[in-house]
């Protein structure tokens, strides 16, 4: 059960009757308010991790979130639990496998970008890896939002990661979507103000 949104720190948060503030979109599904409390802005620094989030957020591209979530048992079955080398390795047969999967977002770009996307990340290992890449555009700064409005949608940094990795062969990592990826994985945190996620990553202090 939750209480009625509340004034909290200046920005309107759900207060739950755990007494913890959350914003709208964290404080009424059950599942998306696990992955707010226990995932989402926490740094992920492994391979296989960022390919994953990587990959989820373009197939998010156009839906929500919670989509995504709720497919994402269905999605790492799919794709050999993103192991890189393995979707790197998916051939037609795959593609007409993974298009034929209920469980998953069965967009045939989407699933493309994937197997494209997982080639670009092990050629990446020569440079380092995708997760130091990805990591090495973190701000020097990282956002203050108290309200939704503040969020931004983008930002220099993943303009130019965006760019980064089109050079290096990546596809659907628009600006947006990477902006989506720093904030999911802890690059930035855009917790707002008066949350009780804001400054816990170990990223960035409250």
């Amino acid at each position: 059960m939750l209480t009625a949104a509340a004034e909290v720190g200046g920005s309107a948060l759900v207060v739950g009757d755990d007494g913890l503030a959350r914003p709208v979109w964290a404080s009424r599904d059950p599942l998306l308010r696990e992955y707010y409390d226990t995932e989402w802005g926490m740094p992920v620094r492994d391979e296989r991790g960022v390919f994953e989030r990587l990959s989820l957020e373009a197939f998010q591209s156009g839906l929500s979130w919670a989509t995504i979530l709720r497919k994402r048992p269905a999605f790492r079955s799919a794709f050999a639990d993103f192991d890189p080398d393995a979707v790197a390795a998916f051939g037609e047969t795959d593609v007409a496998r993974l298009l034929s999967d209920a469980g998953i977002v069965r967009n045939r770009l989407k699933v493309a970008a994937t197997i494209t996307n997982a080639k670009a990340t092990v050629a990446l290992r020569e440079e380092g890896g995708l997760a130091e890449f990805v990591w090495s555009f973190q701000p020097e700064e990282t956002p203050q939002p108290a309200t939704y409005a503040d969020v931004p949608s983008s930002s220099p940094e993943s303009v130019a990661l965006s760019k980064a990795l089109k050079k290096k062969g990546f596809t659907f990592v628009g600006p947006t979507t990477m902006f989506a990826l720093m904030e999911a994985i802890g690059i930035v945190d855009t917790h707002l103000l008066g949350s009780h996620r804001r400054g816990t990553s170990g990223v960035w202090a409250a």
